[in-house]
């Protein structure tokens, strides 16, 4: 659904596919492929439940900043406009200070987040054209080593997800 991926452009990732980015080894190929960004929230996140994982999964947050392209805060204004453009919608913090930065960006970004409830928000806000699965952007920067991803992080998810979800009317 979104024509508009391309290597080198914007890309804001939530707490989900940064783990699983690490998860399957392609972080360092996303992160030169594209100008990735994410919240200071969805950094703290990566390393919340890490002992459910494996060794080789730990995540280091300074080197993971090391390949942000930028740093971002959001004010409480940002946020609180969020909440009633999408009130109801059952984002986590991460996501929610992600969505918010995406609304006070003046560039064109795209977002991937596997999550109904990010796609929920995108979709409200109009922005489904924005969304991307990690799936797109990693064949996008010609990673071809059979990827296998959980379903939530592929393109067949997102394009079959609009028919899943109930947006509610304003």
């Amino acid at each position: 659904m979104s024509g508009a991926v391309r290597t080198g452009g914007l890309v804001l990732v939530d707490t989900n596919v940064i783990i699983e980015a690490h998860r399957k080894g392609t972080w360092s190929v996303l992160s030169r492929g594209y100008q990735l960004e994410t919240m200071e929230e969805c950094v703290t996140e990566t390393n919340t439940g890490f002992k459910l994982r494996r060794k080789e999964q730990d995540i280091d947050a300074g080197q993971l900043h090391g390949t942000l392209a930028a740093d971002h805060a959001v004010s409480e204004r940002e946020v609180v406009e969020l909440d009633i453009k999408v009130a109801g919608t059952a984002l986590d913090l991460g996501e929610k200070l992600l969505w918010a930065r995406a609304l006070a960006r003046h560039s064109n970004w795209l977002l991937c987040g596997p999550d109904k409830a990010s796609l929920r928000c995108g979709v409200r806000l109009g922005f489904r054209e924005r969304l991307v699965s990690l799936e797109e952007i990693l064949l996008t920067v010609g990673y071809r080593k059979g990827i296998s991803l959980y379903e939530n992080y592929t393109k067949a998810w997102l394009d079959k997800s609009p028919s899943m979800i109930v947006v509610s009317q304003f």
